[in-house]
């Protein structure tokens, strides 16, 4: 990327804010990835050790992918199989999607962007994210709602920028992996990275190739006065 870094425009100019879920409003990279490592296990060390790997450096990708190139890893052309890896890779997450930490600081950063809408974009099951986050209480701050898989992840941001009027508004989209960067490039909309939570390992790397704006935690875009 040539030029200077990319920078933000202020918070209070945002009409749309687009949340990854995972390593962005939860702190559930980690649950998910025992989860994947568990279900991969049967297969055999190496395979398991590959398909983590996979798994973490592909932040955003639908389960669905995943466990398919699980499956290619073990040399089984066979979707017949796939059902019952998402049953078993749900049983796994199931407890600790409910208790992994929230990032801090949610109900203060809504109200600092009352003129904008949240919505959720994640590569994570669309109806599993929507019991979780009803449990925990946090449904009621994305007003434009909650979307997952197995929608490409580029797509539900497509269709969150067209619902806000086609051309790309004053939209913002907070992500820890690479394929969310991805998504709100082609949407043409702004973009920073949040790093506490993320298992992308080459992330540092990437978000100075790309000049990207980073945060600690979705909280630090809060002004001064406003954090803890």
């Amino acid at each position: 990327m040539n030029g200077g870094p990319v920078k933000l425009r202020p918070l209070a100019e945002y009409r749309l804010l687009i949340f990854d879920c995972d390593g962005v409003v939860l702190d559930s990279n980690a649950v998910k990835t025992e989860a994947f490592r568990t279900v991969a296990a049967p297969f055999g060390t190496d395979i398991a050790a590959r398909f983590v790997h996979f798994h973490q450096q592909n932040g955003g990708l639908s389960r669905y992918v995943k466990l398919r190139q699980l499956l290619r890893e073990a040399g089984i052309d066979d979707d017949a199989r796939l059902p019952a890896l998402l049953d078993a890779f749900a049983a796994e997450v199931r407890d600790g999607l409910r208790q992994c930490p929230v990032t801090p600081r949610l109900d203060a950063l809504r109200r600092a962007t009352r003129g904008a809408r949240w919505a959720i974009a994640s590569g994570a099951d669309q109806t599993e994210l929507r019991e979780v986050l009803g449990a925990r209480g946090l449904d009621d701050l994305f007003d434009a709602g909650i979307h997952g898989s197995p929608t490409p992840k580029t797509t539900l941001v497509q269709q969150l920028v067209a619902d806000h009027g086609g051309a790309p508004p004053a939209a913002l989209m907070l992500g820890d992996s690479r394929l969310d960067h991805e998504a709100a490039t082609a949407s043409g909309i702004d973009f920073v990275f949040v790093s506490a939570w993320t298992e992308y390992d080459e992330w540092a790397q990437y978000v100075a190739r790309h000049a990207l704006p980073t945060i600690v935690r979705a909280d630090a875009l809060l002004p001064t006065v406003d954090r803890p």
